[in-house]
């Protein structure tokens, strides 16, 4: 007999099998999970990139970097921060490798994520912090795609509760990983009581601080990297709370899980990066590709599939990118001529002047003209 008839009707249940057998090969959900996440945050970074005038397929180079280096990132980070589970008394090393198990550290993640899109960037000649903008919007949606991961796996939920809500969660069995432990009658043996799902809190919180920053940014226009750092702020605000709710073993400072303090470190780091950080989003044209053709006329520039007349047998890889101003960008895309380069004045360097010592008249016109229009970061910011 199990505990199953002595729970609620109103329950949230979990799956007794987290991995399926194709033949010899093993289908893990875990791994299911975190690969759907990846495309998913690949689609929407890929779409957020063309907007902002790199080719397509750009993504791709990234991905090829970025994902291995997070994964790696990610386990690094669990292995450092639970070292008594593979190198304790009773630990087992060789399970370091066995991410299908889980034990994927977000922190972890990013770090080594950002390594990998870090070269990839510099290999493109795209600025990072275009890269991490892009990818603001979408990173939250994979994380929330991984969390199903553990559902799966009957992991990470919290103390026990008696809401509608609550979870059921089943008692895994050693010997026979990603399948419940079954009783003499064959029906998988759940804990007792119900549990808070903490899985889907934070499956929910990341839903909103996608939402969050795709409307943020929209409407403000982020740039330097300042949409990500929205993302951070949002995403360790709810990881905050949620990990102060987590029974599963951590390491503890001070009487808080090891997760907590880092959160609450990393929000503070992402607020001053925003609050200090300004500058407008970053368009960017071409190096060394030919230029452009003319997209249609009238639209939103968020609105225009960047992708047509770049397909097909002529597009280019470019050489590298530049980064102009969207004014600048959009003349490129009505015109297919990349603007000419312009490079800032020293600071504190003098005008231009004849041989009486009077600005020439270039410089007195530009001067003229920039002082007719408001700069592009407290237009854009």
């Amino acid at each position: 007999m199990t505990l199953a008839p002595m729970t609620p009707l109103a329950t949230l249940p979990s799956p007794s099998t987290a991995v399926w057998q194709l033949g010899p090969v093993p289908i893990r959900a875990y791994a299911l999970c975190i690969i759907v996440g990846i495309v998913l945050a690949s689609v929407v970074t890929e779409h957020r990139l063309r907007q902002r005038g790199v080719a397509p397929g750009a993504v791709l180079d990234i991905a090829v970097w970025a994902v291995p280096a997070g994964i790696v990132g990610a386990r690094i980070y669990h292995v450092i921060t639970s070292p008594e589970k593979y190198f304790g008394a009773h630990g087992d090393w060789t399970k370091v490798f066995y991410i299908w198990e889980g034990g994927l550290g977000i922190w972890g993640a990013v770090a080594g994520g950002a390594l990998g899109a870090w070269v990839a960037a510099r290999q493109l000649g795209i600025p990072l912090t275009a890269v991490a903008d892009a990818l603001a919007p979408g990173l939250p949606l994979a994380q929330a795609v991984g969390r199903l991961g553990n559902w799966f796996n009957n992991e990470l939920y919290g103390g026990r509760t008696d809401l509608p809500w609550g979870l059921q969660v089943h008692v895994m069995d050693p010997d026979n990983p990603g399948h419940a432990l079954r009783d003499d009658a064959g029906n998988p043996v759940l804990q007792p009581g119900l549990y808070h799902p903490t899985f889907l809190y934070e499956l929910l919180w990341n839903v909103g601080v996608a939402v969050l920053v795709y409307v943020v940014d929209r409407r403000l226009r982020l740039g330097r990297g300042r949409a990500f750092a929205l993302y951070v702020m949002g995403y360790t605000a709810g990881r905050f709370w949620i990990e102060l709710m987590r029974t599963d073993e951590a390491n503890h400072i001070l009487g808080l899980r090891l997760n907590v303090w880092t959160a609450l470190l990393v929000f503070l780091g992402a607020l001053v990066y925003f609050v200090r950080v300004r500058g407008p989003r970053e368009y960017l044209v071409p190096v060394g590709t030919p230029a452009a053709p003319v997209p249609p006329a009238g639209g939103d520039l968020s609105q225009v599939d960047l992708a047509a007349g770049e397909a097909g047998p002529q597009a280019v890889a470019p050489e590298g990118y530049r980064v102009v101003t969207e004014e600048q960008f959009r003349a490129y895309r009505e015109t297919g001529l990349v603007p000419d380069e312009e490079p800032a004045p020293t600071e504190g360097a003098e005008a231009p002047t004849d041989a009486a010592g009077t600005p020439t008249e270039a410089d007195s016109e530009a001067g003229a003209a920039d002082g007719d229009r408001a700069p592009a970061a407290d237009r854009d910011s």
